[in-house]
């Protein structure tokens, strides 16, 4: 039975370091997307150059302009933009990123635009021509701007406040499910009491992500919008674990336990940074995603955000869902005849 003990835990640990550190261990950019433009017709061909460069690591999407390149930025379909523009000294460039954009995408994103603007500039531009211009005043040769820019809070707070409501509404419905029998000499708690211990939580955890967000950046704007949304996540949480743990008792921890640990790390990477593995069998539909990416949305680009409208619907359902799990009646057998749980 020692021996016995001693394999399962290290199974556990086998399954628990691929499903969280494999997935930071495996990283590697696979067809990122970037964009690449010029603002003046004349530098088109240098453009068109660099697009048809890249590799797997990369893939190229040739934008006309900067307000192109910043729906792009907007929409999701690209992480960061390079433009090209014409200045006294010889072509000038700008490396476009966004704070509404997944901080790993732009980690990556920003760093390659910038060596690739440095190297097409300093090649294009005679030689003492960046040190003339910057002894005249002149922009610099190659700048970084971010739209909807933001603080270290604001990149963090969407995966937190994912994780942060799962951990509230798990941990209150295991006491609800799994200790308060315990303490009620063995009567488990109805139907009314689950819900109402999933509200509660629900609206604290809420109420912690949205005070710790204060606290970590005062001037980062939370509207009723993503108070609501933070409210749907956290409740579809809370009647999901409280559905399952109702169900399956203590033995609902070990598929709910995990998932806390697996799809943080998921979620805080973009699709094109992960294994294909992990890339169809986690990140295609752990929820994380969906309430992460959908308050980023909410928080730089509004209600009409890309991953908004389809979080609303996946949260809604799960919420549903859990809340069936809850009201469903269970039956048990008890003296020979089957008694329904209203019954008993």
């Amino acid at each position: 039975m020692a021996i016995a003990f001693g394999v399962i835990g290290a199974l556990i640990a086998l399954v628990l370091g691929l499903l969280t550190f494999g997935v930071q261990a495996t990283v590697k950019p696979d067809h990122v997307p970037l964009a690449v433009g010029a603002t003046d017709v004349a530098l088109a061909p240098i453009a068109q150059r660099v697009s048809a460069q890249g590799g797997d690591a990369v893939s190229w999407r040739t934008v006309g302009s900067r307000a192109e390149a910043e729906r792009l930025l907007d929409s999701r379909e690209v992480y960061g933009a390079l433009l090209f523009s014409a200045g006294p000294a010889g072509p000038s460039a700008t490396v476009l990123v966004s704070g509404a954009v997944n901080p790993s995408g732009t980690q990556v994103a920003e760093p390659v635009l910038t060596q690739v603007a440095w190297s097409v500039v300093s090649a294009a531009r005679p030689a003492g021509a960046p040190a003339a211009a910057a002894a005249a005043g002149a922009p610099p040769a190659v700048q970084v701007v971010t739209i909807h820019d933001t603080s270290a809070a604001g990149r963090v707070l969407p995966l937190a406040a994912s994780a942060l409501l799962w951990l509230a509404t798990l941990l209150t419905s295991i006491l609800a499910v799994a200790v308060a029998p315990r303490v009620r000499g063995g009567r488990p708690l109805g139907r009314v009491a689950l819900l109402a211990s999933a509200v509660t939580s629900t609206v604290l955890g809420a109420g912690v992500v949205i005070g710790l967000a204060r606290l970590w950046d005062a001037n980062l704007a939370i509207g009723w919008e993503a108070a609501g949304f933070l409210a749907l996540v956290g409740g579809a949480f809370a009647l999901l674990q409280a559905g399952v743990l109702r169900w399956l008792g203590v033995r609902g921890i070990a598929i709910l336990a995990p998932l806390y640990l697996m799809a943080p790390a998921v979620a805080g990477l973009v699709p094109e940074l992960l294994d294909p593995i992990y890339r169809t069998w986690l990140w295609s539909w752990t929820p994380f995603r969906f309430s992460t990416e959908g308050l980023r949305s909410l928080l730089f680009l509004g209600a009409d955000g890309p991953d908004v409208q389809t979080a609303l619907w996946l949260f809604g359902a799960i919420a549903v869902a859990g809340l069936l799990l809850i009201l469903v009646p269970k039956r048990r057998a008890r003296g020979g005849g089957i008694l329904t749980e209203a019954a008993a």
